[in-house]
């Protein structure tokens, strides 16, 4: 799995063609910039996502709202974007929320660009064709198809009921526009994944969070930089399956579980009474017991030992670097 992809080109015999579609494609792709982000080397995520972080970001209103995956900015200090004409202008981070996975930038000047509308992504059937647009006009777009709507749970402690997933796989894939048949954004590209496409061969395809989660949040990210309903427990680790079981893969910083003494290759066999067999099932649990803060009570099994352990749960966001304004 992979999180980000460098600027560039998409490969000609990949990119959309006007004459294929019913709305203007170069004009809702011009809604597409570049995005550049600094985050200081003492940033908590700076050693699992850099310090100099590159994607796109969809403009989304008139007022130089620009909609991206929310880890390119996360605890970012600097913004710069680029649109396709050429111009640069600075950026600034509202907010992001990490339920979703949407982060939101305001634009610190005129980009003189015509935003993308947002439709309805709940609409949006497998096999259906889709646009998945990265900056640079028609040279970072790429036309391509759903090949599925289903759950996906990612290792950071991260879960979307009904992701949307699209091939063939965009090369620069992060904060990527999701345009659907009627010209409208229905997602914002996240992940490059692996999917095996029969006998046994692997194919690189994109995971794309819906729009349809960003309106709920999209109120308090713009007032508070957050979403003001109570914070999930965070446990602060990174999880695997494996056979059947969930196994500790890493930890982050000094986060709950290092705090609690769990490590790295602990099998977590339960949340309270109730068993987890995969990433899906161990987060559900956490997330049912209360907002962060709650303890955390985890049945493990270490090295053929299983044994208890409370793990007090934390607020994600508060171990982050806050934007210096705004």
């Amino acid at each position: 799995m992979a999180r980000s992809g460098e600027q560039g080109r998409v490969p000609a015999a990949n990119r959309p063609r006007p004459d294929d579609y019913a709305f203007d494609l170069d004009r809702a792709l011009s809604a597409v910039v570049a995005l550049r982000a600094r985050v200081p080397e003492d940033a908590y995520t700076a050693g699992t996502l850099g310090t100099e972080r590159t994607g796109s970001a969809v403009l989304i209103n008139d007022s130089g709202l620009l909609l991206t995956i929310g880890y390119l900015i996360t605890e970012a200090e600097e913004i710069w974007l680029t649109a396709v004409s050429g111009r640069v202008v600075p950026g600034h981070v509202l907010g992001f929320d990490n339920a979703s996975g949407f982060g939101l930038v305001q634009a610190l000047g005129r980009l003189d660009l015509p935003p993308l509308p947002r439709g309805d992504s709940r609409a949006l059937k497998v096999g259906e064709p889709v646009v998945l647009a990265g900056a640079g006009g028609r040279d970072g777009a790429l036309a391509g198809r759903v090949v599925a709507r289903q759950e996906f749970a990612g290792y950071w402690e991260y879960l979307v009921d009904e992701a949307i997933f699209t091939a063939p796989c965009h090369p620069h894939w992060g904060g990527t526009a999701l345009i659907g048949p009627a010209g409208e954004l229905l997602g914002i590209g996240s992940l490059q994944l692996m999917q095996e496409a029969g006998e046994g061969r692997p194919m690189p395809i994109n995971m794309v969070v819906p729009i349809d989660l960003l309106e709920p949040v999209l109120p308090d990210i713009l007032a508070a930089g957050r979403v003001q309903t109570p914070p999930r427990p965070w446990l602060g680790l990174f999880a695997a399956e494996d056979d059947g079981r969930v196994v500790v893969a890493g930890l982050a910083g000094d986060g709950p579980a290092r705090r609690a003494g769990l490590r790295v290759g602990d099998a977590i066999l339960a949340v309270g009474n109730n068993a987890v067999t995969d990433l899906a099932g161990l987060f559900r649990r956490t997330w049912e017991l209360g907002a962060a803060g709650v303890e955390v009570p985890l049945t493990l099994n270490r090295d053929g030992d299983t044994f208890s352990m409370r793990v007090t749960s934390g607020d994600r966001q508060r171990f982050l670097k806050a934007p210096s304004l705004h």
